[in-house]
């Protein structure tokens, strides 16, 4: 995956985002929806929601770094990789837990994958630093 492709994921992202806050505002009007504000549900399925355009800007963020610092190192896409497995991760797990509480046991998947991917773009920018050099 090379930063072009991830920065058309980062906006397809961004459109789910989107289309997932046109579903869930269609029971917003019903102060019960989904167990009420403060359920368990509905929390959920909000952090789906809001995942989509956290995980969406880090992948854009990552890409245009990428390009714009023009990094060639082995590691951009695997964290590129990595960035993109947390997104579609994240959400998933939110809403999987929104139906089934016990699969909340799944967020160390996007956790890990996002922090890694996080992780391995922090240390290419710190391994790539050009220094003072003319």
């Amino acid at each position: 995956m090379g930063p072009w492709e991830q920065i058309v994921f980062a906006w397809a992202w961004m459109l789910m985002g989107l289309l997932s806050g046109v579903v869930l505002g269609l029971g917003f009007h019903n102060a019960g929806f989904m167990g009420g504000y403060d359920g368990w549900r509905r929390r959920l399925a909000r952090l789906g929601h809001i995942a989509f355009f956290g995980t969406g800007l880090l992948n854009l963020f990552a890409a245009l770094t990428w390009r714009g610092f023009e990094l060639h190192a082995a590691w951009m896409a695997p964290a590129a990789w990595l960035l993109v497995i947390g997104a579609v991760s994240m959400p998933t797990v939110c809403f999987l837990c929104a139906w089934r509480k016990p699969l909340r046991h799944l967020f160390p998947v996007p956790v890990l994958t996002l922090v890694g991917g996080v992780g391995l773009m922090l240390y290419v920018l710190l391994t790539s630093y050009p220094g003072d050099t003319p």
